[in-house]
């Protein structure tokens, strides 16, 4: 991260990019946490005799609690400010990690997913504000790059370590490791990180920097003021982000939870041969999250209007995402053409992801960030929902049938072809971008 950093910063200070890291570790420990559980499906079906229905509920759990802690966390992180509403988050998430380790039922696995989801709910909303407080919008699409890159390393280095944890010591262990490292993400949060106006160690030329666009209010300001959900869902601006995350988070989510299934249904391949193809699919997110907040920076310091250059941008992704239609069919000749192509597509909704969460703060003032952020998380976690149940009944229906690629066949054909919908709907309900008034 210090390398990225260097690179990016613009000769005004780079404070902000140390922050930036802070969130972008908080963020890949997000992920590692709850991508455990489908690296060690195999395991757990073993022995607790699950079906993909029983599977599919338990990501349904899930993405349920974390579609509704998203939206209570993102107006309690707007009350709380992000120093205390972060720290309090990862805290949580991090205890109900472990707890996974003390389950002994299906059932059980149920209430520690829906632990899990609720206190995971706090990182976007925290990031996205953080963010916003510490960039100029022309910077804050490569920043949200930047940092939404840790879902992709969260998701590597799962695949790396959590097989040969199980194998070593037992899945109890993959969990409880995997858990402990948010407490020492704590202790560098604590220590490093301050809103701009109280931050001792923040330049004047580099405060004026952040503060250089129209948005100068601080968090200090707005802290205990967040705006009423019912007068945020009166703005055609939250319900393009909202329906924009609701068609096109699901996507992530399936990559997320099926992807180790999906290469053991048609490959074969499990337990510890799983590592390198799924870690292989993350690596290639990575350059779309940190490429997808670069082209849209290129674009405005190119003179293109800040709200042109992010829809120019996001079509382009949402293009990008249409080959994974032809995954399975370049998956008969060869496994690593099919990975390389799911891959490529994630890529393209990581590039999409961090342009869709800038949108929040070029449509919105800082104070309601967190809030915005957090009703769009719920829509993107009941569009989750939605395609973990379609998922399950698909699975199961072709696999009786002994025809299970139709099913992934299928799910392909909904992931690839979301985003241009997606794209289309934010167009219609905002077509400028203008930032609302409050």
């Amino acid at each position: 991260m210090q390398t990225i950093t260097k690179t990016v910063a613009t000769g005004v200070g780079s404070y902000r990019w140390t922050i930036c890291s802070l969130v972008f570790f908080a963020t890949t420990i997000n992920y590692l946490d709850r991508a455990v559980i489908s690296l060690l499906k195999s395991n757990l079906e073993t022995e607790f005799r699950w079906t993909e229905t029983d599977y599919s509920n338990i990501v349904i759990a899930f993405q349920l609690s974390y579609a509704l802690g998203m939206l209570g966390v993102g107006r309690l992180i707007d009350k709380l400010g992000t120093k205390l509403g972060y720290a309090l988050s990862i805290t949580l998430w991090s205890v109900a990690a472990i707890g996974h380790a003390l389950v002994k039922s299906t059932f059980g696995f149920v209430i520690a997913r829906s632990a899990l989801g609720i206190t995971e709910a706090g990182n976007f909303p925290a990031a996205i504000k953080t963010v916003a407080e510490w960039f100029p919008k022309k910077e804050r699409a490569l920043a949200t790059g930047i940092f939404n890159s840790g879902t992709n390393i969260g998701a590597i280095i799962a695949p790396l370590t959590v097989p040969f944890i199980a194998a070593q010591w037992g899945w109890q262990w993959a969990f409880i490791l995997t858990g402990i490292i948010g407490f020492i993400w704590l202790v560098a949060w604590f220590f490093i990180y301050e809103v701009p106006a109280k931050h001792a160690k923040l330049s004047r030329t580099e405060f004026d920097y952040i503060h250089s666009d129209v948005d100068t209010t601080t968090d200090t300001e707005n802290a205990g003021k967040p705006v009423s959900w019912v007068k945020l869902l009166g703005f055609r601006q939250t319900w393009a982000f909202a329906l924009g995350k609701f068609l096109t988070d699901p996507v992530w989510w399936f990559y997320l939870f099926w992807l180790p299934a999906f290469l053991k249904a048609e490959y074969g391949v499990e337990g510890t041969a799983m590592a390198l193809p799924v870690a292989l699919v993350y690596t290639l997110s990575t350059f779309g999250s940190i490429g997808g907040g670069w082209l849209p920076l290129k674009f405005i310091r190119g003179g293109m209007p800040v709200f042109k250059a992010r829809k120019t941008s996001m079509l382009i992704y949402a293009f990008c995402a249409l080959p994974v239609l032809f995954s399975q069919y370049l998956g008969s000749f060869n496994m690593w053409l099919a990975v390389f192509i799911i891959g490529f597509a994630a890529s393209a909704h990581q590039a999409w992801s961090a342009n869709i969460f800038t949108t929040v703060s070029d449509m919105f003032p800082k104070k309601a960030i967190g809030s915005v952020t957090g009703i769009g998380g719920m829509f993107g976690g009941l569009g989750g929902m939605l395609i973990a149940k379609l998922a399950g009944l698909l699975f199961d229906h072709y696999k009786a049938l002994g025809t299970i690629e139709i099913g992934y066949y299928i799910m392909f054909l909904v992931c690839g072809s979301a985003y241009l919908l997606a794209w289309l709907v934010m167009h219609v309900l905002a077509p400028r971008m203008k930032q609302v008034e409050l």
